[in-house]
């Protein structure tokens, strides 16, 4: 359905002629002489957007804003205004307004303004839509363990649901920092409006930065018009930042100021804006480390730490391995509109035993081609094709002892590729990074392995 446009002016003149324009665009387009004529209008037209003029005889359009506002938050408004009249073009947008237009009007600013308008909507729709779809699913009854490290998230998922302290949650990769963070989110006060999560790792800093802060048109190469950032879109929601640990000092210095004084700057813009997101960061990467080695800003790390999660690894909590498995085979039965099978005992003794480097998101691959593999009702260890890895001799282990943070990073992707044969995309899904950074951590540690395809030939 094409978008419908209601145009208020008294000046007949201008509203047919902005009418002409807007049905050549493929806007479905009504008008009105009137503040009192608009509203009989609004409940038959059902407008996505309301195009008025300040000034009119009877109700002004101002009057007819605060109407609107007051009845729905579904139709945007734009106000007409003089050179001479900025003041109530400011009082429009502290009312509401979604922006104005200055007389005598440009149709290709017009033209750009409604792109922008209608491009935000939709995107606006999105994020309800994302919000609505993952607020069950990220219920706090949605988190399984027994575990007594588990009992205390539980806890403190209930002392953050009565506050907007800013969280740092903490864990190896695949362990679920962000199913704990929208736990806290939806577990809270402010759980009808948006969880927004970025990935840190999948976007350069510039990029980084427009997704969050939004920017002005031309503030770069391709910003052929404004966008809003997530700190706004948020409302009073919650930002996910994953993988903190990845950004530049320059993005860390722009999100203290967030933190400190909730507001900032959108890229290339001269005029602040201001945000009510909290902030929960994720990162497998120990911040401490960084700090002394000055890749993380430390006053940034205590603003984020203000409170810490730290979500233990499976292997520190095998007793809770029944339980997911229970629970992600009937997840993944719903995504294969299969019937979850039962496990074997020597399945389940197989899957308890295994230290699952990749953790919960190797759990859950492993049991998908288990059950893509099982063709009866039952998963028995042969389906799980697990092979644990040997233990370390006792010149690995002395060599463990004095390693660095970064022998332990190399250790860790070269063992994963190991056990994937070389599959770089199995071993990324394992690792819970991008493709784009295995290539990179490859050639930082100088590790080169021969991917075999499906046939075995060498890739």
């Amino acid at each position: 359905m094409n978008q419908r446009i209601l145009v208020v002016d008294d000046d007949v003149a201008i509203a047919r002629t902005l009418q002409r324009h807007l049905v050549s665009s493929g806007f479905e387009t009504w008008t009105a002489s009137s503040a009192e004529e608009a509203l009989e209008l609004l409940g038959e037209v059902e407008p996505d957007l309301v195009v008025s003029d300040i000034y009119m005889p009877g109700m002004d359009g101002l009057d007819l804003l605060d109407r609107i506002r007051s009845a729905t938050d579904q139709i945007d408004v734009v106000m007409i205004t003089a050179h001479e009249d900025m003041p109530s073009a400011i009082r429009a947008m502290k009312a509401g307004a979604y922006d104005y237009l200055v007389k005598p009007l440009d149709l290709d600013e017009i033209d750009l303004l409604l792109e922008r308008c209608f491009r935000e909507r939709a995107l606006r729709r999105r994020v309800r839509h994302l919000s609505e779809e993952a607020a069950e699913p990220y219920a706090l009854d949605q988190l399984v363990g027994r575990d007594p490290q588990m009992i205390e998230i539980y806890k403190m998922i209930g002392v953050l649901a009565e506050n907007r302290t800013t969280v740092l949650v903490t864990g190896e990769t695949g362990t679920g920092k962000e199913v704990v963070a929208r736990a806290i989110h939806y577990s809270s006060a402010g759980s009808g409006e948006p969880f927004l999560a970025v990935n840190c790792t999948a976007l350069p800093g510039p990029l980084l930065e427009s997704e969050l802060f939004g920017h002005v048109r031309g503030a770069f190469t391709g910003a052929t018009a404004s966008r809003r950032g997530y700190f706004e879109l948020a409302g009073s929601g919650t930002i996910f930042l994953d993988e903190i640990g990845d950004t530049t000092l320059e993005f860390q210095s722009k999100l203290l100021r967030v933190l400190q004084q909730r507001e900032f700057f959108p890229v290339g813009a001269e005029q602040v804006r201001h945000t009510e997101a909290r902030i929960i960061a994720a990162t497998q990467r120990p911040l401490e480390e960084l700090v002394r080695s000055g890749g993380f800003r430390e006053d940034l790390y205590f603003r984020l730490k203000v409170l810490e999660i730290r979500v233990p690894p499976l292997r520190e909590r095998r007793g809770d391995i029944p339980l997911l498995t229970e629970s992600l085979l009937a997840k993944i039965g719903q995504t294969l509109h299969r019937v979850a099978p039962v496990v074997s005992e020597e399945a389940v003794a197989s899957l308890t035993a295994y230290d699952w480097p990749g953790n919960i998101r190797e759990l859950e691959n492993t049991l998908t081609r288990a059950m893509v593999l099982a063709r009866g009702p039952a998963i028995t260890a042969q389906h799980l094709k697990l092979e644990q890895p040997p233990p370390p001799d006792d010149e690995e282990v002395e060599a463990t002892r004095g390693e660095t943070l970064a022998d332990a990073e190399r250790a860790q992707v070269h063992r994963v590729l190991q056990r994937t044969g070389g599959n770089k995309r199995q071993a990324a899904m394992i690792l819970d990074i991008s493709r784009s950074r295995l290539d990179r951590l490859m050639t930082k540690h100088g590790i080169v392995v021969s991917e075999r395809g499906h046939d075995g030939s060498e890739s």
